[in-house]
């Protein structure tokens, strides 16, 4: 690298900037203050921790959403929104499609990716332990349609199956 930058900044520093930054800046939320006025589905306790009221974010959507033992979310999607759910205890269930035809589970340190408009639902599939979830969606605004759908009885299991991970029945 050629030349050198004088990342101090002191010259043109001044008391407004602390100002600014103190108030816009780092938000710390805590989670025993997360914001339980969000759109609701039946089955799920869903929380907000950062959105545009909350902190004026313009992107992003966070929050959290537990799910008792052996309970079931209403089928729902998110419009045009992106949603990407953490597993942070319990086993989860999901399912989606038209008729909630496909179903796939995540454990504890698993991401799940819900593109928009995918209708789904979220099942604890654990009979004694909550299912606890963070919530991250592509905007600041909450969305989420709830739906009538009447799910098909058995659901075809989804594998994660890409170049890296092959499907079991698979040689190697």
């Amino acid at each position: 690298m050629s030349g050198s930058h004088d990342h101090t900044h002191s010259h043109d520093h001044d008391h407004h900037d602390d100002e600014r930054w103190k108030h816009d800046g780092v938000r710390v939320i805590p989670g025993n203050q997360l914001d339980p006025n969000v759109p609701s589905t039946a089955g799920m306790d869903r929380k907000a921790a950062i959105n545009f009221a909350r902190v004026g974010a313009q992107k992003l959507w966070a929050g959290t959403v537990s799910i008792k033992p052996d309970a079931k979310t209403g089928a729902h999607h998110h419009g045009h929104l992106e949603s990407i759910i953490y597993v942070v205890k319990g086993k989860a269930r999901m399912r989606w499609g038209e008729k909630l035809q496909f179903t796939a589970e995540a454990g504890p340190g698993d991401f799940i990716f819900v593109p928009p408009y995918v209708p789904h639902q979220e099942i604890n599939a654990s009979p004694d332990e909550v299912l606890e979830c963070v919530l991250v969606r592509s905007d600041g605004e909450a969305v989420a349609i709830n739906l009538d759908i009447e799910p098909v009885e058995k659901p075809e299991s989804v594998l994660w199956v890409d170049p890296v991970h092959r499907h079991p029945d698979e040689k190697k």
